[in-house]
């Protein structure tokens, strides 16, 4: 199955609805306090890059973005609507997301993501694309529901 990444807006339709599903499961999942996703606004941040990848006839099938640090960037919004699951958008994406980070020089890039059984697909993607665990990074502290992934791009570069 062929799909296309590009730059997109959170305020598109299909992306609003795929976002409020990610929220969704993320409060549904986490405590509150412990849920980072983004909801749309947030996502319009200037530091912040959001793409999608689509199929040919405009279908979507993920979301990706990543958000300038200080230091390096922050990978968010990483989701597939349940009926994509599978179809690699979101290793594609993950590699479009690293590829980008990595060609504006950012010295690393780290994600948030849950400690529970819910999240084992994600930190499986993470860590089968070289992140390894870390500690709190920007913004972020101990959260027992958190696992937090750090990924160094100087030396892909």
């Amino acid at each position: 199955m062929g799909f296309v990444i590009t730059e997109d807006s959170p305020e598109r339709e299909d992306v609003r609805a795929l976002i409020a599903e990610h929220l969704a499961d993320m409060f549904a999942t986490s405590s509150p306090e412990s849920v980072h996703a983004l909801d749309v606004s947030a996502l319009l941040e200037p530091t912040i890059t959001f793409w999608t990848a689509r199929q040919e006839d405009g279908t979507l099938l993920g979301t990706a973005a990543i958000k300038r640090l200080t230091v390096g960037g922050e990978l968010k919004s990483m989701r597939t609507p349940r009926a994509a699951r599978g179809l690699g958008a979101g290793r594609a994406l993950l590699e479009h997301a690293i590829a980008e980070a990595t060609a504006r020089g950012w010295s690393a890039l780290w994600l948030e993501t849950g400690t529970q059984d819910y999240f084992v697909p994600a930190r499986t993607l993470y860590a089968s694309r070289g992140f390894v665990e870390c500690g709190p990074f920007e913004g972020y502290a101990l959260d027992p529901e958190s696992t937090f992934m750090r990924l160094d791009l100087a030396e892909r570069a």
